[in-house]
């Protein structure tokens, strides 16, 4: 029941499931490459703005929507739709064919395999995710301990959103990762497992990215656009150098331990990054670090000549 498949929704291995089950009639295979349909038949159920207001608020921490374009989470949130429970329901029956997956609003549920209670869901978490993502039976049961509110969303929809997102994702990735030359090293795997840790993000003409001395988060590759590398000096800050389309930033500080070197800024409108976070840096990226390192002797003589320059006016 982890949400732990959220980080490679394509590339994860199916967990194992003890014992034989018949094989689920709704098991078809979903081919995110052969769906050509962007709109689809996804399902819209209306909802008040307190309904929806309370609907984000259940869904803000769910690993599986991290990667989900604004237009892609709207989709999610439109297809969810209440399910009130009372003490005793099952949610879902180990064995049964996956229909919906759940998110918790409110209440207490109990988790059982094979009729042994192995976890219980106290007012916030998901379930049922699993069955969908797999082609899978259900792995457990989920039975309601108190009244509570799920958001439930149907199969199909789920698949279509979630899958053919990571899918669009990684195909879309992969063409920018492909033009960096420091990642020519990685094998193709490698590689789109960079690309499903990417996360895209925006910023207007102007806006600050990373901010000198502030403590590092990740890296970025620039997707659309250009960006201003400056640095602080005598209470004003000069343009060390601009970068474009298929460069990136903000690994020195991932191989250093340092704080910041430099900020960077948006220019001539808006910029489309692709940001990679600490962890996942140092999961895919690690072993890059001796190319990494010859970039800092390049900023470093680069820093040099920019005072010297200085010094010299």
């Amino acid at each position: 029941m982890s949400t732990q498949v959220s980080s490679n929704l394509l590339a994860a291995e199916p967990p194992v499931v003890q014992g034989s089950r018949r094989k689920s009639v709704f098991a078809e295979a979903y081919d995110p490459e052969a769906d050509d349909d962007d709109e689809g038949a996804t399902a819209i159920f209306p909802k008040t703005d307190e309904q929806r207001a309370r609907l984000i608020e259940s869904v803000k921490n769910v690993l599986l929507f991290r990667s989900l374009e604004k237009e892609q989470m709207n989709q999610v949130l439109d297809a969810m739709f209440e399910r009130k429970v009372q003490p005793g329901d099952y949610i879902i029956r180990q064995g049964d064919d996956g229909d919906n997956f759940y998110v918790i609003e409110s209440g207490v549920y109990k988790v059982y395999i094979n009729d042994k209670h192995i976890s219980t869901y106290n007012h916030t978490g998901l379930f049922g995710e699993l069955a969908l993502l797999y082609n899978m039976p259900r792995a457990a049961t989920v039975q309601a301990e108190t009244n509570g509110l799920l958001w439930a969303m149907d199969r199909q929809t789920f698949r279509r959103i979630l899958l053919k997102s990571a899918f669009k994702k990684r195909k879309m990735y992969e063409e920018l990762l492909n033009s960096v030359p420091m990642l020519k090293a990685l094998q193709n795997y490698e590689r789109m497992n960079l690309a499903d840790a990417l996360v895209s993000k925006t910023y207007d003409d102007g806006e600050r990215i990373i901010k000198q001395g502030d403590a590092a988060d990740g890296m970025y590759f620039i997707e659309e656009g250009t960006v201003s590398v400056r640095m602080d000096q005598d209470d004003s800050e000069i343009e060390i150098s601009k970068l474009g389309k298929g460069q990136y930033f903000g690994e020195l500080a991932l191989v250093t331990h340092r704080p910041r070197a430099a900020s960077v800024y948006a220019t001539g409108g808006v910029v489309k990054l692709a940001f990679l976070d600490t962890d996942a840096f140092e999961r895919i990226l690690g072993f890059l670090t001796d190319v990494l390192k010859r970039n800092i002797l390049m900023y470093e003589q680069m820093f040099t000549e920019m005072a010297r320059r200085n010094t010299n006016l």
